[in-house]
């Protein structure tokens, strides 16, 4: 008897209506329609059949952000056993010590050594990230009598790739149960929240607990480790812009850094945000399918750019964020990751196609303000993300209202 002739079978019948299980029906539909497509079809009048649902949408942005998980998997693993093997730094201690040294090793130059350290930090924050979700979706389901979605899906993969690997779980799921409930479900659930979720369950993280989500150590899975990010070495001055792709940019905990370097991942930094290289196989899948617009990420490019040029031209004795080339803030930090995962966002972004280049605009050149001007907040992805999930709205009636005006004046004319 298969798997799907069993549920149908054995388990069904106690969830749909009639059944001794029928009031939490919403939770069975929920994990059934994780592993299987429903059979349910259209019985009211004529509708469109499109290939493309909100569930086949949800399973490719998840994919698509795949490499960038197993990737940060890795990393996180790599830069905490070049600590250990090169600098002498000691494993955290605990079960996740134990376990890699019981399997693995801490040997750098293995692949294998590398991708166990990082997983025994990357998955209880995945399980922990989607057992949070699910509860407060269902529960949300549950009460409204509704199904539970798909949304939370590619919202729970988001979340986790934002994240130190170093924080402590409680706060992961405190986090999303905030980004959730008060970024999504009081207004509805996915479709009607006007904020990213995973950005608005890390902003509260982020003020509520800064010690754990920024600072020198808790970026590298290590006991006792000291050793700025890229992007918090560039705020300080301790990068050299003019050295080129090959030439030696900077030093982190004793490690040359080049831009290269920045640009392929090698670096330390949220689970899913090292690596540009690999975040770009995602942007190519978003944009084949047309699941992405492409109009918000070039529009973000072009914001970040022009923004950054002029303050090259404008040069500070003072701040050397001043000097950062554009080509260095797009690999530094989470401006990669955002560009492609979150300001594309469909549901918090702008709808109308001109909406769209200003939105972009908007949130490359909030970015590269909040990292120049502000010296106290070398990163600003997600708080200019956020400033533009607040505007999309107010920009797409503005546009609206020019259509409007145009097609007024010329049946006038």
């Amino acid at each position: 008897m298969g798997l799907r002739q069993y549920i149908d079978t054995h388990i069904a019948p106690h969830f749909h209506k009639g059944g001794k299980l029928e009031r939490y029906y919403v939770f069975y539909e929920m994990f059934d329609t994780m592993l299987y497509s429903p059979d349910a079809t259209t019985r009211t009048t004529s509708h469109l059949r499109d290939g493309l649902d909100l569930k086949r949408v949800m399973m490719t942005v998840w994919f698509a952000a795949l490499p960038a998980l197993l990737f940060g998997m890795y990393n996180v693993g790599y830069q905490a056993n070049i600590q250990i093997a090169e600098f002498g730094y000691d494993p955290i201690p605990g079960w996740r010590t134990d376990f890699v040294a019981m399997f693995g090793g801490f040997d750098p130059a293995r692949l294998g050594s590398n991708l166990l350290h990082g997983a025994v930090y990357y998955v209880p924050i995945f399980a922990v990230t989607y057992l949070g979700g699910f509860i407060w979706e269902g529960l949300f389901a549950w009460k409204r009598g509704h199904e539970v979605n798909e949304g939370f899906f590619v919202t729970g993969i988001l979340f986790t790739l934002i994240l130190p690997p170093t924080i402590p779980l409680w706060q992961v799921f405190l986090g999303i149960s905030f980004g959730v409930v008060i970024g999504k479900e009081i207004f509805g659930g996915t479709g009607k929240n006007f904020l990213n979720p995973a950005l608005v369950g890390r902003a509260f993280l982020f003020f509520a607990y800064p010690a754990q989500m920024s600072g020198d150590s808790v970026w590298t899975a290590v006991d006792g480790f000291s050793g700025a990010t890229p992007l918090a070495m560039a705020a300080s001055g301790d990068l050299d812009y003019t050295a080129g792709l090959s030439g030696v940019a900077g030093t982190s905990a004793g490690v040359d850094l080049t831009w290269m370097q920045t640009a392929f991942g090698g670096i330390q930094g949220s689970i899913g945000e090292t690596s540009v290289a690999v975040i770009a196989i995602g942007a190519v899948v978003l944009l084949l399918t047309r699941i992405a617009s492409w109009r918000i990420m070039l529009s973000m490019l072009l914001g970040m750019i022009g923004t950054a040029a002029l303050f090259n031209w404008i040069g500070s004795d003072t701040n050397p964020m001043f000097d950062m080339p554009w080509y260095w803030h797009l690999t530094l930090g989470g401006f990669a990751f955002g560009l492609v995962f979150m300001a594309t966002d469909p549901v918090s972004a702008s709808m109308t196609n001109t909406g769209k280049w200003i939105f972009g605009i908007l949130i490359g050149v909030m970015v590269v303000l909040i990292r120049v001007v502000n010296p106290a907040f070398p990163e600003g992805v997600m708080l200019a993300i956020l400033f533009g999930n607040l505007c999309a709205p107010l920009i797409d009636w503005f546009v609206v209202r020019a259509n409007v005006r145009r097609r007024l004046s010329r049946r006038g004319a």
